[in-house]
C-alpha cells in the first residue's frame, strides 16, 4: 500500500515539474507586472505635454456683464458661470441645487432669457448681459416679482427663491400680463420641492401689477 503511494506520488511530483508550478506562475506574473510599469513610464515620459491634461488649470480672460457692471477675470474653460457668480464674484443669489440643470434655484437671465447658470460656461456668457436676483433690487429696495413674492408668501424654505423670482421675471419681460396658463409654463423649469406653487403663481400674476402700476 505504501509502495503504490509512493509510486503515485512520484508520477504527480514529476507531471508538476513538466508544467507550471504555483512558485513559478507567481514569479512570471511578478516580473509581468513590473514590465508593464516600466513599460508605462517610459511612454508616459514620451507623450508630448499636448497630450496630458496639462490645460485644466489654464486660466482664460473673460469680460462679464452682470447687473450692469463690468467685471474682468480670469477662469478656467471648465467653470460654470454659477461657480464664477458664487465663488468668484460674490452673486450667492443663484443657488445650486442639482447642479445638471433640473431644478432652476441656479436661474439667472442672460439678454432677459432666463438661463440655468450651472449648465452654462461662464465662457459662453461674455457680452451678454447678465441680470442675478441681486440685480433687481434698487438700493434696499426690493424689485416688483420680490415684493410680491413677499406679499403672497410665495416660498418655504426659501432655497429655490431666488431662481422662482429670476424666471418670473424673465417671464414678465416677454409677457408684462401673462394668463394663468402663460405663468405656469414660464415657472415649469423650477421645481419647488416646499410646494408653494399656488403662491408662485399669485406672486407671479401680483408682480404684474406692480410693474404695471411702476410703470404707470
Amino acid at each position: 500500500m505504501d509502495k503504490h503511494y509512493k509510486e503515485r506520488k512520484c508520477a504527480c511530483q514529476g507531471k508538476r515539474d513538466k508544467g507550471v508550478t504555483r512558485r513559478g506562475f507567481i514569479t512570471t506574473m511578478g516580473a509581468g507586472a513590473v514590465g508593464v510599469a516600466a513599460s508605462s513610464k517610459l511612454f508616459a515620459a514620451d507623450r508630448k505635454p499636448e497630450e496630458g491634461v496639462r490645460n485644466a488649470g489654464v486660466k482664460t480672460p473673460v469680460t462679464l456683464h452682470i447687473n450692469r457692471q463690468r467685471h474682468r477675470l480670469l477662469v478656467e474653460p471648465r467653470w460654470t458661470l454659477l461657480h464664477v457668480l458664487r465663488e468668484e464674484l460674490g452673486y450667492t443669489g443663484a443657488k445650486e441645487g442639482c447642479g445638471r440643470g433640473e431644478c432652476g434655484s441656479c436661474t439667472v437671465l442672460m439678454n432677459d432669457i432666463p438661463r440655468y447658470a450651472c449648465m452654462t460656461l461662464a465662457l459662453e456668457a461674455e457680452g451678454l448681459e447678465i441680470t442675478t436676483v441681486e440685480g433687481l433690487m434698487k438700493g434696499e429696495k426690493l424689485g416688483p416679482v420680490q415684493q410680491a413674492f413677499a406679499e403672497e408668501d410665495a416660498f418655504q424654505c426659501g432655497y429655490c427663491t431666488p431662481g422662482q423670482i429670476m424666471a418670473v421675471e424673465g417671464l414678465l419681460r416677454t409677457i408684462p400680463e401673462p394668463s394663468i396658463e402663460e405663468i405656469r409654463r414660464g415657472v415649469s423649469g423650477n421645481i419647488c420641492r416646499c410646494g408653494a406653487y399656488a403662491h408662485i403663481f399669485k406672486a407671479a400674476d401680483r408682480a404684474a401689477e406692480l410693474k404695471k402700476e411702476g410703470d404707470a
